[in-house]
């Protein structure tokens, strides 16, 4: 068992994308496994590969005024190209742009761990000429493949706690150390190194604030309120802190309704481990006072893997209106809504909104609790 490792989802699906005259892009945060799982990739495939690291100043240096003739003596014979870290190339989308028009039969493959970065410089080049995919945390599905479904759902608990990090899902015993550490600057090392942060120290506050909210709404205004900043600067925090793969937001679902709440968002982490290392808290779940937000955001931060790792395009909301009345996750999928519940305790059965039900006829309402959380997951 120890010596097999995780199988990503992502593997089966990259596969099926690979020589189709498109440049594949691996997008996700750091320590989440886009450099081993493309390894494992490109282990099953009998060509030949190159592989650059733009970490490496050589090679930074070999796409610096590129042109495609400087990589011409690199690439004879190689079927694929392998980019990892294509944030730290000057000019990245117009060097893979280049590459891409020039060297047809050659597969290029990307990864970066600074989506912000790399995903705004391919924007205009890459149109048309590329597939994206992002790369998270260990799933819970992952893991079920890996050591069976009753040994996964047995560490449901432990999960909500110390999340899927792949360096902490697999050391078990070492995981506050290893989340301290990883939860340090490191993951918005690369917000820190171009020097889009100004304020860290407000980052760092930002990040303690939201994860006391998860499961709440947002509201800008009073964050900067609360830290002594304005609500433009806020905003933009958050959206880097999302970009580089942190958090990520749920927006009010509206329709019809005048009362619907719209302008706040809810807004959770990837990994339930960050958001409690964020805390220093990883006290067991019997003594916490935050069990629900745990698993909200536990169940909707893996919903959020399945819909990409299945490639099910879907809308993802909350639902509330200004007499309180709420759905904590709706999936708009074709002309159906789906609307869940998360209830960590099953004893407590909540009902659907009958003004939600009038209005939007076209509904499946569900409750997920420990019972039947992998119906949801699976």
């Amino acid at each position: 068992m120890k010596n097999r490792m995780v199988t990503r989802k992502l593997n089966s699906v990259i596969n099926g994308y690979l020589f189709k005259n498109k440049t594949i892009i691996l997008y996700g945060a750091r320590q989440t496994g886009k450099t081993t799982l493309i390894h494992q990739l490109l282990d099953k495939i009998d060509v030949k590969v190159l592989i650059m690291n733009a970490d490496e100043q050589d090679i930074r240096e070999l796409f610096s005024d590129f042109n495609p003739k400087k990589l011409l003596p690199y690439i004879t014979d190689q079927r694929i190209l392998l980019i990892d870290e294509a944030q730290r190339l000057n000019e990245a989308g117009l060097v893979l742009m280049i590459i891409h028009d020039n060297y047809k039969e050659l597969q290029l493959i990307v990864t970066g761990s600074s989506s912000f970065d790399l995903a705004n410089s391919t924007k205009e080049p890459l149109t048309g000429r590329k597939f994206e995919f992002t790369l998270y945390p260990f799933s819970f599905a992952e893991m079920t493949d890996y050591h069976g479904f009753l040994t996964e759902k047995r560490l449901i608990e432990h999960r909500m706690i110390f999340g899927y990090y792949p360096d902490i899902a697999l050391n078990i015993g070492k995981e506050v150390k290893l989340l301290k550490s990883l939860a340090s600057s490191y993951l918005y090392k690369d917000l820190l190194i171009l020097g889009t942060i100004k304020k860290p120290v407000l980052l760092e506050k930002i990040l303690k604030a939201l994860a006391l909210q998860i499961s709440n709404e947002v509201s800008y205004n009073e964050l900067a309120q609360l830290l002594s900043s304005d609500k433009e600067t806020i905003e933009k925090y958050i959206d880097l802190l999302e970009k580089t793969g942190i958090i990520f937001r749920l927006e009010g679902f509206s329709r019809n309704l005048r009362n619907e709440i719209k302008r706040n968002r809810k807004i959770y982490f990837y990994d339930n481990g960050i958001r409690n290392a964020v805390l220093g808290n990883f006290t067991h779940l019997n003594s916490r006072t935050d069990a629900g937000a745990l698993w909200e955001n536990y169940m909707v931060s893996e919903r959020i893997k399945y819909l990409e790792y299945n490639e099910i395009e879907a809308g993802k909301y909350f639902w509330r209106t200004t007499q309180k009345q709420e759905i904590d996750y709706i999936e708009e999928r074709q002309d159906m809504l789906y609307a869940f519940e998360f209830k960590w305790n099953p004893a407590k059965k909540p009902s659907v909104s009958k003004t939600f039900i009038k209005n939007y006829p076209n509904n499946e309402f569900k409750v997920i609790h420990p019972g039947n959380f992998h119906e949801f997951l699976m």
